[in-house]
C-alpha cells in the first residue's frame, strides 16, 4: 500500500489489520488459505469500516467478508429446500374408511381395508410387504 493512501485517512485499526494481512502473505505457501483468526480480524474492522472499502484494502473476497460481517452462513452448493413435504395429521378414531394396496418388488402383494387404523402401522405393515423392512 502506498505511502499517499496511507495518509488519505485510512483508520489506524484497518492499518493494523493490513499489516497482519501483509506480514501473512509474505510467508505462507501458495495454497494456503486465509487463517480464521485474519477473517475475524478483517470482519471487526469491516463493521465499522464498511465491508466493500476493507475488502478493497485487504485484497479480500467482498461477499465472504460480508457473510462474515452479518453472521450470514452460505448454502452448501447444490442445496435446494425441498419441493414436498408431506405432513400427516391424525383423523379421529373411527372416522373414515380406505382400501390400500401394496405390491412389493420382489411379486408381493397386501390389499387392507382400514377403518381408523392408525398410520404408523401401515406404514410399518407396507415396509415389511415390501422387503425393505425384517
Amino acid at each position: 500500500m502506498t505511502t499517499s493512501l496511507w495518509q488519505s485517512g485510512i483508520p489506524l485499526e484497518l492499518r493494523a489489520v493490513y499489516r497482519q494481512f501483509e506480514q501473512w502473505r509474505r510467508i505462507r505457501h501458495p495454497s494456503d488459505r486465509i487463517p480464521d483468526r485474519l477473517w475475524a480480524a478483517a470482519a471487526t474492522v469491516a463493521r465499522t469500516q464498511g465491508v466493500s472499502r476493507t475488502a478493497r484494502l485487504l485484497h479480500l473476497e467482498s461477499q465472504k467478508l460480508k457473510r462474515l460481517v452479518t453472521g450470514a452462513r452460505p448454502e452448501p452448493q447444490g442445496s435446494t429446500a425441498p419441493a414436498f413435504v408431506e405432513l400427516l395429521a391424525p383423523s379421529p378414531a373411527g372416522s373414515g374408511e380406505c382400501t390400500v394396496e401394496v405390491e412389493g418388488p420382489h411379486g408381493g402383494r397386501l390389499r387392507v381395508q382400514l377403518r381408523g387404523a392408525p398410520v404408523p402401522d401401515l406404514v410399518a405393515l407396507s415396509r415389511v410387504v415390501c422387503g425393505t423392512e425384517a
